[in-house]
């Protein structure tokens, strides 16, 4: 795929689901591994670990034996879109399970600035993070298995 000419391309939505298309259409392996990798990367993806997500999920694909590029993948769901939504998910769900109290969180949605305000909210986020991506991760692996284990991307491999 060429590289996009403009900002509107570069920001655009499709170019980077075709983007993503390519590249997992480049991985080479066995199907569980590339599975197994790609739900890694995006478990990881919705954890509010932003500054670590690359290095959190390579070395967790590599430790559990799955395809570390896959993992590496796999985090592109975390994007300036959706990082607001998962943190903001993962602080809510977090404050639910845990029973904490409301509060406000900055514009500002980086880890450091969450950690100012308190345990809490880091605790209350981190939890929310890993019950928030358990469901995408688990689909991550069945879709990437589906497609990776089937004749036509098998094919691609001889």
């Amino acid at each position: 795929m060429p590289l996009p000419k403009t900002a509107k391309e570069l920001l655009s939505p499709r170019y980077w689901w075709q983007e993503f298309w390519r590249e997992l259409n480049e991985l080479r392996g066995e199907p569980h591994k590339i599975a197994l990798g790609m739900a890694i990367g995006v478990f990881i993806a919705i954890t509010p670990t932003i500054p670590f997500h690359t290095v959190l999920a390579v070395s967790l694909a590599a430790l559990l034996r799955g395809s570390k590029l896959a993992a590496a993948l796999g985090v592109w769901v975390s994007n300036p879109v959706t990082i607001p939504i998962f943190y903001y998910g993962s602080y809510r769900l977090g404050k639910f399970v845990l029973g904490y109290p409301q509060l406000v969180l900055p514009a500002d949605y980086s880890l450091i600035s969450m950690m100012k305000l308190g345990k809490h909210v880091t605790v209350a986020m981190l939890h929310g993070g890993i019950l928030l991506g358990i469901v995408p991760g688990l689909l991550a692996y069945f879709l990437t298995y589906k497609i990776t284990s089937s004749p036509r991307f098998q094919g691609k491999s001889q």
